[in-house]
């Protein structure tokens, strides 16, 4: 009976709070539930950024994509997962992702998926697009590698970056657009309001009543619709242009100065690596897309003194600054320059590779050397005139594009001129040795006959006389010295050569040296003469 009415009263009690309120109550409990599952969902979800990396080669992609997460991929391998996303790259529009992992090793901050282009070609632009969504834009920046191997190249290479993504931009819809200028009116006012600072230090300062400060000449003047971040990859390079090229301390600063200008339009951030240093390339990206740790602050920390080392984060520089770097540039000339190449219809590069969406495993694209594009005033070409191509000798370019009579000579490159008197060594060398080896023949020819060795040569005379010592022979029952007597004809030939003088006939004396011929007498010549042949018999 208890047991029925404890029942009962349960029931009933159910029955009536159910029964009052079953349709508000009902929904309340689903919205407040859903709301905690909603909650606690989003506080376990992983971050999702996206970083687009533009130029540079297969394998200086990939010297970047480690340097940036090499610690965090060194940690997931002490934690026992060896299967590391490999990175795709070699055609087109490649892709990788990897995990950003907090200071203590545990919790994973954020996943970054990336995607790479090596060719700036307009065949690509219709592979960024789909990338590019309301929800993306907000988690999204730009990365552009240059090469200090090739710093002449620079300002051309960007332009053709820019122009590129300016191409994808533009054809984006309409919220896309409104996206991007909400994200580039917050990335504008980041280190100007209130102390908040692009890692995220010194955001507890800011209040609704910060003002941002006002923006400087050239600064934000072309706001690209995305966070842009330049990175100069192997400044080891430096060294070798001092040795080879000659470059001193002006020419990287006016490199340095060309490079801050530009940027300084777009409110994007410069830095330069090696790889063998640490550098704040990681904390400068990851600062970028929001990914801050929350156990250990990287306050990020400019430098424009140390060459190898710069770093100009975002919203820090301005004309002032570049300006006392070095003396004599003129900012201003260049910022309205860079105006005037952007203006211009984008290149085709050059291919070599396949057209439309083929491989570009190679070096980076070009302009084609027929391109003469380039608008008056452009900075261009005012930095390729102030950081010069070595390869490139200014009087061949004056004697192509003159009309006139050519005073200049053309000389041979240094390489192929020793190329060419090496092959002429080369012959000299085997006809030396063929001589050499048919004097070394006629040393070893020898005779043998009745009378003796018979050598000839004069090149192995010598060595021949060392090894056997005096040729001796017979010549009729009397030992001979060959030697001593080839050293007598010598001596006759040489006293026959010179005027004798007249000796006396023997018995002179019975022919008078003052008697005419014709009157002497036959008797006393046949008498001479029978004289002479008696001695000559004797």
């Amino acid at each position: 009976m208890t047991a029925n009415t404890n029942a009962n009263r349960f029931s009933s009690y159910t029955n009536a709070s159910t029964g009052s309120d079953s349709k508000n109550g009902g929904e309340q409990k689903k919205d407040m539930w859903s709301t905690l599952l909603d909650s606690v969902a989003s506080g376990k979800r992983l971050l999702e950024k996206n970083l687009l990396v533009f130029g540079g080669t297969v394998d200086s992609q990939r010297d970047f994509l480690e340097s940036l997460s090499s610690q965090d991929q060194r940690r997931i391998l002490d934690r026992g997962n060896t299967k590391l996303p490999q990175v795709a790259n070699n055609f087109a529009l490649g892709y990788t992702y990897y995990d950003v992992l907090d200071a203590d090793q545990e919790d994973i901050l954020a996943r970054i998926s990336t995607y790479t282009l090596t060719s700036p070609s307009p065949a690509f632009s219709t592979l960024l697009q789909p990338l590019l969504t309301p929800q993306s834009i907000r988690n999204t920046i730009i990365v552009v590698l240059l090469d200090w191997s090739q710093p002449w190249k620079w300002m051309r290479q960007l332009r053709q970056w820019i122009l590129l993504l300016r191409t994808v931009l533009v054809s984006l819809s309409n919220e896309c657009k409104e996206t991007m200028e909400e994200v580039m009116l917050s990335w504008r006012d980041r280190g100007r309001q209130g102390g908040t600072n692009l890692d995220g230090s010194g955001a507890a300062a800011a209040s609704e009543g910060d003002v941002a400060l006002p923006l400087g000449p050239g600064e934000w003047e072309d706001a690209l619709g995305l966070p842009l971040c330049v990175v100069c990859q192997n400044a080891e390079q430096m060294e070798v242009l001092e040795k080879t090229q000659g470059w001193k301390e002006e020419e990287f600063d006016v490199v340095l100065q060309f490079m801050r200008t530009v940027l300084l339009k777009h409110g994007a951030s410069l830095i330069y690596t090696t790889p063998t240093m640490a550098s704040q390339l990681q904390s400068l990206v990851h600062a970028s897309l929001g990914i801050h740790s929350l156990l250990k602050k990287n306050p990020l920390k400019h430098n424009v003194i140390d060459r190898d080392k710069i770093l100009v984060p975002p919203n820090w520089d301005s004309w002032g600054k570049i300006r006392v770097l070095r003396e004599g540039f003129d900012v201003e000339l260049v910022s309205n320059g860079w105006s005037v190449d952007l203006d211009q219809p984008l290149p085709k590069p050059s291919t070599n590779g396949l057209e439309n969406g083929a491989a570009t495993n190679g070096d980076s694209h070009e302009e084609t050397d027929g391109d003469t594009s380039d608008p008056e005033g452009s900075t261009v070409v005012l930095y390729e005139s102030s950081v010069q191509d070595p390869a490139m000798d200014a009087l061949a370019l004056a004697s192509q594009n003159s009309h006139s009579t050519k005073l200049e000579v053309e000389t041979t490159e240094t390489q192929a001129f020793l190329a060419e008197q090496l092959q002429y060594l080369e012959v000299l060398k085997q006809k030396r040795d063929a001589a050499a080896q048919e004097g070394r023949k006629g040393a070893r020819k020898t005779e043998d006959g009745e009378s003796g060795v018979y050598i000839t040569g004069r090149a192995g005379e010598g060595r021949v006389n060392e090894h056997i010592g005096p040729v001796q022979f017979n010549m009729g029952g009397i030992q001979v010295d060959a030697d001593d007597m080839v050293q007598r004809l010598k001596d006759r030939q040489t006293f026959g050569a010179s005027p004798e003088p007249e000796s006396p006939p023997p018995d002179s004396r019975a022919i008078d040296a003052n008697m005419d011929p014709e009157n002497m007498d036959s008797e006393k010549m046949q008498e001479f003469f029978n004289s002479l042949m008696q001695k000559g018999g004797r």
